[in-house]
Order: C-alpha cells, then structure tokens, then sequence
C-alpha cells in the first residue's frame, strides 16, 4: 500500500514538471511570436524640427537645388539623441525590434557608402539621397518622426511633442499622436517627455498594430519603374509571339502572378518606361525571410534574363521602389 501511494506520488511529481515545462515553452513561443509579429521601427527626428533648429543643408538634384535634411549635424544635437533614446525605449518596452538612425548612418559613413549618387561608365544615374540611402541599409517597416518643444513658466517647464508613423515603403500614415504634458520643476527632458507621451501610447501602439496587420494580410505596398536603355535587343513594345503580346503584357502577367492577391497598379507606359504602383509585395518569402522591393526587383530581373535573354540591372531607392534598366547595367 505504501509503495502505491509513493509510487502515485512521483508520477504526480513527473505530471506537474511536465506541464510547468510544457506551459513555459507555450509562454515562451508565444513571447517570440509577439516580438517577430511587430513591425520594425526607426525613428527620425520630424523636418519641422529639422527646419526649425537648422539642420537642413542644400544638395544638387540633377541641376535642381533643393533643402534636405543634414541628419549627420541633427545626431550631435545632445537633446535630438535624448528623445530619440527616450522614443525607442518606449517602444522597445512595447515589442518593437528597433533600427537605431544613428548607428546606421556610422556604418553608411564606415563603409564610404553616403553617397547621393551612382554613375555608371554611360555617364547614366539612380539620384540617392542620405534617407534613401539609410532606408535601403537598415529596411524598416515604419519610419516614426518625433519633434518636441519646450515651454517655460517660470520655474515650470513643460513639453508638447509630436509623433507621426509612416509606411517607409510608401510614405503612407501608419499612426500619430501628440500632446502637451505637466508643467514639472526640475524635470529633464527625457522625463517630460516620457511623461507626456506615457497617456498616449498605448492608442498610438494600437494604430501601429492595426496599420501593420493589414499590412501583412495584403502586402507591403512598392513602386516598380522599369526603363528600357538604348542598346536593348527589345523594347517594352516588342511583340514576343505570334498572338501579338507585347513585352509590357508579360510584365503585367508576371506581376499578377507574383504579388499578393495580384494587387498593383500600371501608370505611365511607352516603349522605353512602365511604372506600376500600388505593388503589393509579401513581408517574408516562402522560406520566411524578409521580403524586400530589392528581393522583388531581383526576382523580376532573374525572370527577364531567364525568358528572354535580356541585360538587366535593379536599384533599390529607399525601402518602397526599385528600378529595373533593360539594356544597361545603370540608369
């Protein structure tokens, strides 16, 4: 009798370590599935507040000149990376993996990559500029702009801040907020923001995960241009068989055939450019890796090459458009 309740003892024993392993690898894996199914983020500091306190600098584009934020000067601004910190940190709490601005732009710098151009040996170009070029290393899904003003009565300090989240494919909202907190004596500026944010993030964290499901129900949206250089054995008029399909009607069947739901729009079409937007293209590939408009722009180029034998280069711009050259290893 003894030994059967010692014996029902440790099977009791083996249960419960069972169940408390299998409940904490459930804990666990639902953990991870959170964190992966969260969009990235980084955050910049808003050309309003750029503008404001100067940090706007002058480029050539293309014989144009035009102002452009200088994010390099901005990131020695002691305050800027206060906020910034501060902005992360309050998303890194809620689940979001992180793209830091200022560690992207140090490896850009590092590697002799910020550039605003590249040119081929045709004397031909794809305009980069410094965000287009931070994009295209660091790949997030939305860009979260911050800008902040302080306001003093006497002892009293208090800080009205901005928050906007946008698409860092297609530019489009994704979430905003904004507020003035209390007035604090003595306060930082990261407390003061911190304090004033803290009433409004959890509705700013729900826009973010509503714009980021529909995301990832119908796809990343992109920009596709594809331009026809000279030298090209075919233009995008070019009959390819005997029932009068042009090149441009394979690309279309190909685009139906390789986004989500077959959702894109054609814009302007000639014989040497066809631009499609509204491209809609999966977050990951089968594998679950991260799918970007360059992977997309690969693809395409791939396909072109293996059907009919043609040069092709792509170009990522950004995070949401890639430029395909038929004939040309550059624009």
């Amino acid at each position: 009798m003894e030994y059967l309740k010692f014996n029902c003892k440790m099977k009791n024993k083996y249960l419960k370590n069972v169940i408390t392993k299998v409940m904490f690898l459930l804990s666990t894996t639902l953990m991870f599935s959170q964190a992966i199914n969260k969009p990235s983020i980084m955050v910049f500091p808003d050309d309003i507040w750029m503008n404001s306190n100067g940090y706007m600098k002058e480029v050539d584009n293309q014989g144009e000149k035009k102002m452009v934020p200088d994010y390099s000067a901005a990131l020695l601004n002691v305050e800027l990376g206060q906020v910034i910190t501060n902005v992360e940190k309050l998303m890194l709490e809620r689940g979001y993996p992180l793209e830091n601005l200022s560690q992207t732009l140090k490896s850009i710098q590092d590697g002799n990559a910020l550039k605003s151009m590249e040119t081929s040996e045709d004397g031909n170009s794809v305009q980069q500029g410094d965000k287009d070029l931070i994009l295209n290393t660091a790949r997030p899904h939305l860009i979260l702009y911050v800008s902040w003003s302080v306001e003093s009565k006497g002892p009293k300090k208090a800080v009205t801040f901005s928050l906007k989240a946008v698409d860092a494919g297609s530019n489009k909202p994704a979430g905003a907020a904004s507020g003035t907190g209390n007035e604090l004596i003595g306060a930082s500026l990261p407390v003061m923001l911190e304090t004033a944010v803290l009433s409004h993030i959890d509705n700013f964290n729900s826009q973010l995960m509503i714009y980021f499901e529909d995301m990832f129900t119908k796809g990343r949206e992109i920009t596709v241009e594809i331009q026809v250089y000279e030298n090209s054995t075919k233009k995008l008029n070019s009959e390819i068989n005997e029932d009068g399909d042009e090149l441009s009607d394979d690309i279309k069947k190909w685009f139906k055939s390789n986004t989500v739901n077959g959702a894109f729009t054609l814009g302007p079409k000639t014989s040497t450019l066809m631009q499609l937007t509204s491209v809609r293209i999966p977050l990951r590939d089968a594998e679950g890796t991260a799918f970007s408009a360059d992977d997309f722009g690969t693809k395409l180029r791939k396909y072109m090459k293996k059907t009919y034998q043609l040069s092709c280069s792509t170009y990522p711009i950004g995070t949401g458009k890639v430029v395909m050259v038929i004939g040309g290893k550059s624009l």
